[in-house]
């Protein structure tokens, strides 16, 4: 009996946790809000969309770095001490950049590309990886819940910015309480979450008898062997030219929309409507290889994303508002895919027990992204419309779909 109860607790405390968690990647995610926070920088300071992309681009490479380091922290020193000291840097990237005067853009690459990528980083890394310690069991469904969360930020937490950002408060101020709003839920968060402990049983996960038949490898490589494998190097890009369509995308998606005649507050909605499917992509994915596979779910997130350059740049041809809501939904979804195939492809391929810095490593195909959508944002500069940077992008997604046929077991 004591023993039944004591199970029943473990699996109760563990919603409250994932809970905790959602709420937390919530306030982590106003980082791919960036084409509502760049607004009033645009306007403040004159500075051009290269020169702004280049900030997002920033904002994820040390948001990859960030992973790392959150892993590393997270091990020497606890979740804890690594989800506040996260949350300081984070809060201070947002504090420095309210308090920019007649700066270079450097100084802004400094504060929100390098101290709020990196905090953010970490606490993407640390809160998915603590809360998912609790669900062996659903590791798709808590991972899903959490990247909903951090996807929903740029709707609800954007919406909210971008209305401060009209009102009397102003977008230094905005941007301070936003710093604030993310160090206190961040160090909440680490204060009240908790790893079960060695005396917790928690339910096993259940073999996948859908996956049997597909030959992946299952040999343990380190992380050296693996970045030796021609696959890694042929995934590694397919996955970064899949993400670039979507990161390009999160950096102009409120001036996308507004291009083809949506109304101011629908286009800041697009942005978080754009999260929101991310989140209901990563969703949908990990429920699809479970019954396809790891394989035909790359090819499918693959084909996803060629659709949704595809319906965006016609969208934008066309001048149609309609199709343009459709592409930046599919787009959502596609961008979504890319963390589940991510994840799949390195522990199907390389095994689990190097499986979080082989993880950590393949992260970085968000970086590549970022880079190519400063490049898309050059080109838009240059060419003074869409046309152009989306066909530079459905040609990625080609790319990426010859390198996924190719790819073979290690």
């Amino acid at each position: 009996m004591n023993k039944t109860t004591k199970k029943e607790q473990n699996l109760s405390i563990r919603w409250f946790y994932i809970i905790i968690g959602v709420i937390a990647m919530l306030f982590a995610g106003v980082l791919y809000a960036w084409s509502i926070l760049k607004s009033p920088l645009s306007k403040e300071f004159g500075w051009g969309a290269s020169e702004l992309a280049l900030c997002f681009t920033l904002a994820m490479t040390f948001f990859c770095i960030g992973g790392l380091l959150g892993a590393r922290l997270s091990k020497k020193a606890g979740h804890k001490v690594a989800l506040i000291s996260a949350g300081a840097l984070s809060a201070t990237g947002f504090c420095l950049t309210a308090s920019l005067g007649n700066v270079p853009v450097i100084v802004l690459y400094s504060t929100y590309g390098v101290l709020a990528g990196l905090g953010i980083g970490i606490v993407y890394n640390v809160v998915i990886a603590t809360v998912s310690s609790w669900f062996p069991d659903k590791k798709g469904l808590c991972s899903g819940c959490l990247m909903m969360g951090f996807g929903a930020s740029a709707l609800v937490l954007g919406n909210v910015a971008d209305a401060m950002f009209k009102s009397s408060v102003g977008w230094r101020t905005t941007y301070v309480v936003l710093g604030i709003s993310i160090f206190v839920v961040i160090a909440l968060a680490g204060i009240l979450l908790k790893k079960p402990s060695t005396d917790i049983v928690l339910p096993a996960p259940k073999p996948n008898q859908n996956t049997q038949s597909e030959t992946f490898e299952t040999q343990d490589y380190s992380s050296v062997q693996m970045l030796k494998r021609l696959s890694f190097w042929m995934a590694f890009l397919a996955i970064s030219f899949l993400a670039a369509v979507g990161s390009s995308v999160i950096s102009f998606a409120k001036d996308l929309a507004l291009s083809v005649q949506a109304p101011e507050s629908l286009a800041v909605s697009l942005v978080g409507v754009l999260s929101v499917c991310n989140g209901i992509g990563r969703i949908l994915t990990g429920a699809i290889f479970d019954v396809i596979g790891h394989r035909k779910t790359m090819i499918c997130a693959n084909i996803l994303t060629i659709g949704a350059a595809a319906v965006t740049l016609f969208a934008v041809s066309v001048n149609s508002l309609w199709l343009c809501i459709v592409g930046l939904c599919l787009t959502g979804m596609s961008y979504g895919a890319c963390p589940t195939i991510t994840a799949a492809f390195t522990s199907s391929f390389y095994g689990m027990k190097h499986f979080p810095n082989n993880m950590a490593i393949m992260t970085f195909t968000v970086m590549v992204g970022s880079l190519v959508a400063t490049a898309s944002n050059k080109v838009l500069e240059l060419t003074g419309g869409y046309n152009a940077t989306f066909l530079m992008l459905l040609g990625l997604t080609f790319v990426a779909l010859v390198l996924n046929l190719l790819i073979r077991k290690p």
